[in-house]
């Protein structure tokens, strides 16, 4: 008999996760599917666990893995989703910003002959200036990216068995999912949906965790920023070159009526120390990767699992 599973991510969710759980078991009931509930959980400092936990005594769909600290949004879903057993995965939200009415037509498709499916927002109830940043991120990262990636997808969706094994031999200790599934090669099919507010709570999205995930894609897909700091250090090394040479001739002739004065000096340095740090820092991003490349820490370190 067919198998799905469904693999929600969790930190300090205990207003939602009830009603999530009690929602999916509702609909793959409604529907008569085989399924496991896979909810992996970073190390939550609310009622989160101790919710899940009471919820597992009665439902044996429901699994649950316990983060032995907060490992983040990027290395936690991906974890959880390596560990599913069915014949295929839906990854999802846990603040309801995935509807759960995609399920059905999740599998549908996977049914239908999709290997990945991934639902792509057309409109969203969040902050209309971020919704708006996002947008335009994901252009710019398209234009850049040496891999076509789907626009304004936030890698929910649904994934053969055979893609997730392929995910499994990839070994990646910080990957990218939105990246690494256009780079497998499969065709992509798209879901849109109109993107609710949250049910309950605050966002755990900040100006850092945004920061990471967005960097991590650039850096990931594309060498166009470190050709462009090599780009800027030619164009710069040239043009402070071409103006030392001037101000060389200029003082050979005028050798007692020119003087530089501090304001050419005090300019000069500072402009070439500001794009000498903007440099270094994108430098520093790549080598951040290759570090944590090289270290090939595990994703995770489980604390706990039940109902497996």
């Amino acid at each position: 008999m067919t198998k799905i599973s469904i693999v929600t991510p969790t930190f300090n969710e205990e207003k939602n996760i009830e009603k999530l759980c009690s929602d999916i078991r509702a609909e793959m009931k409604k529907n008569d599917i085989n399924y496991e509930h896979i909810v992996i959980d970073n190390a939550s400092t609310d009622r989160t666990t101790s919710i899940l936990k009471k919820i597992c005594l009665e439902d044996k769909n429901l699994k649950l893995i316990i983060n032995s600290k907060n490992f983040g949004h990027i290395k936690s879903p991906f974890y959880g989703i390596l560990q599913s057993t069915g014949d295929a995965c839906i990854l999802m939200a846990s603040d309801f910003q995935d509807p759960i009415n995609l399920i059905p037509k999740y599998i549908e498709k996977w049914k239908n002959g999709s290997k990945i499916v991934l639902a792509k927002k057309i409109t969203s109830q969040e902050n209309n200036l971020m919704f708006s940043i996002r947008k335009k991120f994901y252009k710019f990262l398209n234009k850049i990216s040496e891999t076509k990636l789907t626009e304004n997808t936030t890698g929910s969706g649904i994934f053969d068995k055979s893609i997730i094994d392929k995910l499994r031999i990839i070994n990646d200790p910080y990957p990218y999912l939105r990246g690494l599934l256009n780079e497998i090669g499969e065709k992509i099919d798209i879901i849109e949906f109109d993107q609710p507010k949250r049910l309950f709570g605050k966002t755990k999205n900040n100006f850092f965790t945004l920061y990471d995930i967005g960097m991590l894609g650039i850096i990931k897909h594309s060498r166009a920023p470190i050709r462009l700091v090599t780009l800027i250090g030619f164009v710069f090394s040239f043009l402070s070159f071409l103006t030392a040479l001037v101000y060389l001739v200029y003082k050979l002739i005028f050798w007692n009526s020119f003087e530089l004065g501090i304001a050419p000096l005090i300019i000069g340095i500072f402009s070439l120390a500001s794009i000498q740090i903007l440099l270094l820092g994108i430098i520093g991003e790549y080598i951040g990767i290759l570090l944590i490349h090289q270290r090939n820490l595990p994703l995770v370190i489980e604390k706990e699992r039940i109902n497996f």
